[in-house]
């Protein structure tokens, strides 16, 4: 089994930044991708941006250039940076990760933690 537990989210203006991070625990040997996916109110969950052990990334359109998501193999942590944040950014974010491939959800995903964006 693998526990995530997430921390970093928050209340935030239009502009703000937030980072969110994502510690990993148990069997962990068997994780090859870490990422993030979102919930909206009313919308499906969504991938966010996720990374491999080797650092191969993927992100979400809405998100390229604004949210760099980064792994600390050592640290068993995974870590997006959200920068420039918009309203439509709000959501519940969640961790997930896995032993498949990149853009594939993973089997384990973490509690998750309230991203608002407002004025």
């Amino acid at each position: 089994q693998v526990q995530l537990v997430e921390s970093g989210g928050g209340l935030v203006q239009p502009g703000g930044s937030l980072r969110l991070s994502c510690a990993a625990s148990g069997n962990i040997f068997r994780l090859n991708v870490m990422g993030w996916y979102r919930q909206a109110p009313g919308k499906q969950r969504e991938l966010v941006a996720a990374i491999t052990k080797g650092g191969t990334t993927t992100y979400a359109d809405s998100v390229k250039g604004r949210f760099p998501i980064s792994r600390d193999n050592a640290k068993n942590t995974v870590y997006l940076q959200m920068n420039s944040l918009k309203p439509e950014d709000t959501a519940v974010y969640y961790c997930n990760a896995g032993g498949g491939l990149l853009g594939v959800r993973g089997n384990y995903w973490g509690q998750g933690t309230q991203v608002t964006v407002s004025s």
